[in-house]
């Protein structure tokens, strides 16, 4: 998941920078309007959580690596958008100081699994989960569901990136300047290695810890506190 340096082109590599820098000013205005104090130390282990389970990544064919992210999870316990920031600061360090994924990619790579993963995988546990009982089987079943779907999702969005390239960037003989290989090979060898192997893990690693969330303290699921802050808002209007 982590794209190098030299495998995207800067039409590319720009594109993202330009989406990805509102993102992160919105993602913060959004922290500091929902965040509780109680949940500030989870952002913190949120983020070290993410970054020590992408160190353990495996080279897959045609340039870039599959690893499980949490991005899921971050994104059902915290809100999409606090996964956006947990993430991406997680990407960065991981950037700036071992060089894992490149320096002009990370905002392509925040955007595929800081953004992408958490609100693909909250808005799918969401509608998997439905009304049921925060404690019910069900919601366990969902977030494993999401954790699997979120990165495959991810990987999907990698490999077009990848594939794309060939296209925008070539030499006046259409030999390739940065990825080499076309969407019918980046696609399939990005989405098949997760689907068949990484988002797997990503979907145990979900359902193992909001099962444990389960058993200990639910309210502090995102969903759970924003149906909370509803229910104060609808009590003060008709006060």
């Amino acid at each position: 998941m982590h794209i190098p340096d030299g495998y995207l082109g800067p039409y590319t590599y720009t594109a993202f920078w330009i989406i990805m820098i509102p993102i992160w000013y919105y993602a913060g205005k959004k922290l500091n309007a929902e965040l509780k104090s109680k949940q500030v130390p989870l952002l913190a282990l949120s983020a070290a959580f993410s970054f020590v389970i992408m160190m353990f990544n495996v080279p897959i064919p045609g340039g870039s690596t599959g690893h499980a992210v949490g991005g899921a999870i971050i994104g059902i316990v915290l809100g999409p958008w606090a996964g956006v920031i947990s993430i991406s600061v997680a990407l960065v360090l991981q950037a700036l100081m071992f060089g894992d994924g490149g320096i002009t990619a990370i905002a392509a790579n925040c955007f595929n699994m800081g953004v992408v993963m958490p609100f693909v995988g909250y808005y799918i546990y969401k509608l998997i989960s439905g009304n049921s009982e925060i404690t019910s089987s069900k919601r366990v079943i969902a977030s494993a569901i999401a954790g699997y779907l979120s990165l495959t999702i991810a990987a999907f969005c990698t490999g077009v990136e990848f594939g794309i390239q060939p296209i925008l960037h070539h030499t006046a003989a259409g030999t390739p300047l940065y990825m080499p290989y076309p969407l019918s090979v980046t696609v399939p060898a990005m989405v098949m290695e997760h689907a068949l192997g990484f988002s797997i893990l990503e979907a145990l690693i979900t359902a193992l810890i909001f099962a444990y969330i389960q058993k200990t303290d639910t309210s502090i699921l995102y969903v759970e506190t924003s149906e909370a802050q509803k229910k104060e808002m609808k009590k003060a209007v008709t006060a």
